[in-house]
C-alpha cells in the first residue's frame, strides 16, 4: 500500500512538473510598448558635405581599377600567377590611363574595371619609371579627368583621395595638404612631391589626388608606413605637373626624352669652395665630361688636376656651374629640379666660373638612354 502511494504521488509530481513547462504563465501586465524617435523627413546637406558629395561624382566615373598579373616562379610549382590591384585615372576619350609604374611593373596581363563594373583589357603605352607614371590603353567608352594645376599649391588646402584600397572600389578620404616637399622614392627623387593625411592605403597608387573643384593635381604614389602596410596619415602624391611634362612623350614614344648635359659633377659647399679657391660658393665642379655628350658638344671643360678629397680622388680646375636657365644649382638636386621642365633637344643657358671668368654658355640637351619599357 506505501508503495502504491509513492507511486501515485509520483505521477502528481510529474503531471505538475509537465503543466508548469509546457504551459507559460500569463504575465500579469501587458507590454510596454517601445517609443523610437524618428526624424521627421530627409535633411538636407551641409555645405562641407555637399562639396565632398560634388567631388566624388564628378570624379569618380574617371577613376578605375588595375588588377595586374605577374608570373612568379614557385620551388615546388614552377611559374605561377601573382596577382596585383592599383588604381588609375582616365586622360581622355581615347582610353589613355594614368597610373604608377609600380602598378604595372613587370605585368604580363591587365584588366581594368571602370566605376560602372566594366572590365576591359589593358596594354602598356609608355613608362617613365624615375617618375613612377606609366600609361595604359584600353579599348572602350571611358570618361576622362579633369587635370588641374599643381603649381602654387598650398598646406592647409583640401585634397581628396579615390581609389581602390585594399581592393575596396570607388574608395573617397579627405584630408589636407600636409607639406610640399621633396622625397626619395625606389628610383629617385619625387620633386615637389605633394603630402597629405588624406588615408592612402596599398591599392590607391595610381589613383587621384584632388582639390575641392575635383580636378586632378596629383597622382597617389606613395605612404609612409611606419613598419605597417598600412595608411599612417602620411602619404605622398606626385605633382600632376610632373606627369603633364612628360605625357606626350609617353604616349607618342612610350618613354621619355629626359635630357642630360652629359658631366660627371661634384657638389661643392661654402667651405670646399673657399679651400679650393673657386670663384663663387657653391655649385657643380665638372669633373668628367662624357665624350659626345651635350656638354662636350658644348665646349664646357672637365678637371685635368689630380687630387684627393679625403680619400677620393678627383680632377680638379674643371668648370663651375652656378645656374642653369637662370636658376642656381647648388647640387645635383637643383640641377634634376632643372632637369624636369626640359626635354632632350631643348637649347639652355648654363652660367659657369671657368678660372675667376664668369661665362654663359648654350648647351642643347642630350638624352639619357637608361629607361626600357616594360613589356605586357
Amino acid at each position: 500500500m506505501r508503495g502504491l502511494r509513492l507511486i501515485l504521488l509520483s505521477v502528481v509530481f510529474a503531471g505538475i512538473f509537465y503543466y508548469f513547462t509546457t504551459h507559460p504563465r500569463e504575465s500579469p501586465l501587458p507590454p510596454t510598448p517601445l517609443t523610437v524617435t524618428q526624424a521627421s523627413g530627409a535633411q538636407a546637406f551641409d555645405s562641407e558635405e555637399q562639396e565632398n558629395i560634388s567631388v566624388y561624382k564628378k570624379a569618380l566615373p574617371s577613376v578605375v581599377n588595375i588588377t595586374s598579373t605577374a608570373m612568379a616562379f614557385d620551388f615546388f610549382y614552377g611559374r605561377v600567377p601573382q596577382h596585383g590591384q592599383g588604381s588609375g585615372f582616365v586622360l581622355d576619350k581615347e582610353g589613355h590611363i594614368l597610373t604608377n609604374y609600380h602598378v604595372v611593373e613587370g605585368a604580363r596581363q591587365l584588366e581594368v574595371t571602370t566605376s560602372d563594373k566594366k572590365k576591359y583589357p589593358a596594354t602598356v603605352i609608355g613608362a617613365d619609371p624615375q617618375n613612377d607614371l606609366a600609361v595604359i590603353k584600353v579599348s572602350g567608352a571611358v570618361t576622362p579627368a579633369v587635370l588641374g594645376d599643381s603649381k602654387g599649391l598650398v598646406v592647409g588646402q583640401k585634397v581628396f583621395a579615390i581609389g581602390n584600397p585594399f581592393g575596396l572600389s570607388g574608395t573617397m578620404t579627405r584630408g589636407i595638404i600636409s607639406s610640399i616637399r621633396s622625397v626619395r622614392g625606389e628610383r629617385g627623387y619625387i620633386d615637389e612631391a605633394i603630402q597629405t593625411d588624406a588615408a592612402i592605403n596599398p591599392g590607391n597608387s595610381g589613383g587621384p589626388l584632388l582639390n575641392s573643384r575635383g580636378e586632378v593635381i596629383g597622382i597617389n604614389s606613395m605612404i609612409f608606413t611606419g613598419g605597417a602596410e598600412q595608411s599612417a596619415g602620411i602619404g605622398f602624391a606626385i605633382p600632376i605637373n610632373t606627369a603633364k611634362a612628360v605625357l606626350s612623350d609617353l604616349v607618342s614614344i612610350g618613354r621619355v626624352r629626359r635630357p642630360t648635359l652629359g658631366i660627371v659633377p661634384l657638389p661643392i659647399g661654402p667651405e670646399l669652395a673657399g679651400e679650393l679657391g673657386l670663384a663663387a660658393d657653391s655649385g657643380l665642379l665638372i669633373l668628367q665630361v662624357v665624350p659626345g655628350s651635350a656638354a662636350d658638344k658644348a665646349g664646357l671643360r672637365a678637371g685635368t688636376e689630380r687630387a684627393y678629397i679625403g680619400n677620393a680622388p678627383v680632377m680638379l680646375g674643371g668648370d663651375f656651374i652656378v645656374a642653369v636657365e637662370g636658376q642656381d644649382v647648388q647640387d645635383q638636386q637643383d640641377l634634376s629640379h632643372v632637369m624636369q621642365n626640359h626635354r632632350a633637344g631643348d637649347t639652355v643657358t648654363v652660367t659657369i666660373y671657368r678660372g675667376k671668368k664668369r661665362m654663359e654658355i648654350k648647351v642643347v640637351l642630350g638624352e639619357m638612354r637608361e629607361q626600357v619599357r616594360p613589356t605586357t
